[in-house]
């Protein structure tokens, strides 16, 4: 691809922020305006960036000319009319997630494909080459699966932030953190069983009423389980991945943001990889595994969303799709078996 593709974000919060920054560690992907319905904010994180263009509305940006393709990075309950109107002007969607709900998701998704734009969800860690690489070799290591555990902990308490506020972000750390979970199944559970049975619980901020932290089960048609426990109320930063197979486990505890690369102060003190353990084996007989990448996993995201756009139509487009609605389609069961 020898013309860049030129990238307006909507939005400027600290996601953006993140997305921008990585679009200076590759001349793939371009990024030619902001919008926000903030101009102040716009016009700072244009400086910030490069002094691009700034428009006052979404409606501007995609009346840009000189935009292919948009981040749309505003509050869930946002996205879903930005995203459409962005594929129905002939823009590529790259859309934070979550997103409000499967129909919601759909509803993008098919003013994506007749309208010839590819359509990418933002979830960093599937382009990193561990993933790839785990999923190759899962077979191998673990045999068939057994059960899936994850936990995604980030803790903030700042109620000022749209994630505490439900009329921004209805399912809270449940869309926001454990979209992460049930995009771990949807990675590496590629035959997708039906789901049979989801219960859990959640946990409601007392001020905002927004969703601050939930924790469940899931079992499927295959008799595999997946655990999940996801939110803002502890202490440390936790991003733990367990597949547990008949032939051994794998495990991570930076499956979400590497550290190396992917977390908000990079550590290259351990180097990107998964832990293997099989039989009897005690700590000494762990096998660590490296996966090093030659790019951070956001700007590979970038990068292979810029691919996409080439074939929207085409096979990888249409998987991207395809895993994007299951995982939305997994984080709307476990939401719905919630109780309080």
């Amino acid at each position: 691809m020898s013309t860049p593709l030129n990238l307006g974000i909507v939005g400027t919060g600290f996601i953006a922020d993140v997305i921008a920054t990585a679009l200076r560690e590759t001349d793939r992907v371009r990024l030619a305006a902001v919008a926000s319905r903030r101009v102040e904010a716009a016009t700072d994180f244009a400086a910030r960036h490069g002094g691009v263009r700034v428009h006052p509305t979404w409606e501007a940006l995609l009346a840009d000319g000189g935009v292919d393709a948009v981040y749309v990075a505003t509050p869930t309950v946002a996205r879903e009319a930005i995203c459409v109107a962005a594929a129905n002007k002939g823009r590529h969607v790259l859309g934070d997630k979550p997103f409000l709900n499967i129909d919601s998701l759909r509803r993008i998704t098919a003013a994506c494909t007749p309208n010839g734009v590819a359509f990418m969800d933002a979830t960093h860690f599937t382009h990193h080459p561990r993933t790839h690489q785990i999923r190759r070799e899962l077979a191998e290591r673990t045999g068939r699966l057994e059960a899936i555990r994850t936990s995604f902990f980030f803790p903030s308490a700042d109620r000022n932030n749209i994630r505490l506020q439900p009329d921004k972000e209805p399912t809270g750390a449940i869309g926001d953190m454990a979209w992460y979970s049930m995009r771990a199944i949807a990675e590496y559970v590629p035959s997708h069983p039906a789901v049979v049975r989801s219960r859990g619980v959640a946990k409601k901020d007392p001020v905002t009423g927004g969703f601050i932290r939930g924790a469940g089960v899931v079992d499927f048609a295959d008799g595999l389980t997946s655990t999940w426990d996801a939110g803002y109320t502890v202490g440390a930063c936790l991003m733990d991945l367990e597949l547990l197979g008949e032939k051994g486990v794998i495990s991570m505890d930076d499956f979400v943001l590497d550290w190396a690369g992917g977390f908000l102060i990079p550590d290259c003190s351990r180097p990107v990889g998964f832990t293997q353990r099989s039989g009897l084996a005690t700590p000494s007989g762990f096998v660590r595994v490296e996966t090093p990448s030659r790019k951070r996993q956001a700007v590979l995201m970038l990068e292979n969303f810029a691919d996409l756009t080439q074939e929207p139509r085409g096979a990888e487009a249409q998987e991207s799709i395809r895993i994007s609605e299951r995982t939305q389609s997994l984080v709307d069961t476990v939401f719905a078996s919630l109780e309080l």
